[in-house]
Formats: C-alpha cells, structure tokens, sequence
C-alpha cells in the first residue's frame, strides 16, 4: 500500500426513505459523482425495517420499481468495512416501516490535499457531518440576531 496514492477521507451516510419509496432520481446522481471523481464507492447496502423494528437487508436490484436493474455496476461493490454495528446504528437511526442505504464512500476530490498533510507530517484525526437540520437552525439564529 506503501506505492499506492494515500486515499481521500472515507465518510458514510445512512439515508432514509419514508415509506420505503425510492426513486429513479437518486441512482444517477450517485453514479455521477462516481463517474466525475469526485467519490468511489466502497460499500452500498439497502435495509429495510419492518413496522415491528426488525431490520433486514434488501438485495440491490430494482429498487425503484421501473423494470431497470439500477445497480448491477454495484454489484459486488463491498469494501467489508459494513458490519453488525453499522448495521445496528442504521436500525436506530430509521424509523419502522422505512428503507434506508448504508453508503461508506472515498472523498477522492480530497486526496491531493491528504497528500499535502501527509508530506508535512500531519495526518487526519476525525471528521464530521453536520445534518443539515442543524445548519439551518444555526443560521436562522445568527440572522434573527
């Protein structure tokens, strides 16, 4: 690994779709991220959890019901950093009668600047999200101010 470009900074996402409803908007604009550079994408994984709480994993295919296989480029795609934790923090995170995708991406539009770091020495310790709830909250109250 020692020859090979550091990687950029790996992120995930744990998105829900009331209803389990899901449609053919979302997959294009994944894959191009995917095909601009911009991420690559080390594990994708749909669940599904039952009004009862039960979570269980739904098999990539047509998942917006239009006839298409959506994901047969993903087919396969698993880094095996998904494991029974991940999965048990999608279960408290999505409500019961809800799908939801588990996606662990490369930030390759970053892998330049973890280069930077890396040759002077630094080196990234954490990293974040901030939902987007809370941004706006946030500056609604600085402009209310």
């Amino acid at each position: 690994m020692a020859d090979e470009e550091p990687l950029g900074p790996i992120s995930y996402l744990i998105v829900e779709f009331p209803g389990s409803k899901l449609t053919g908007e979302v997959f294009p604009a994944l894959m191009d991220l995917v095909d601009r550079g911009l991420i690559r994408i080390l594990d994708l994984l749909f669940v599904a959890k039952d009004p009862d709480g039960t979570l269980k994993s739904i098999e990539l295919g047509d998942i917006d019901h239009d006839g298409k296989f959506d994901f047969a480029v993903l087919e396969g795609v698993s880094s095996g950093l998904l494991d029974e934790g991940d999965m048990a923090d999608a279960a408290s995170a999505i409500e019961p009668g809800t799908s939801a995708g588990i996606l662990i991406f490369e930030n390759r539009w970053a892998r330049t600047f973890v280069q930077a770091l890396l040759r002077n020495g630094a080196g990234l310790v954490a990293a974040g999200y901030i939902p987007q709830d809370t941004l706006l909250t946030a500056i609604d109250s600085t402009d209310s101010h």
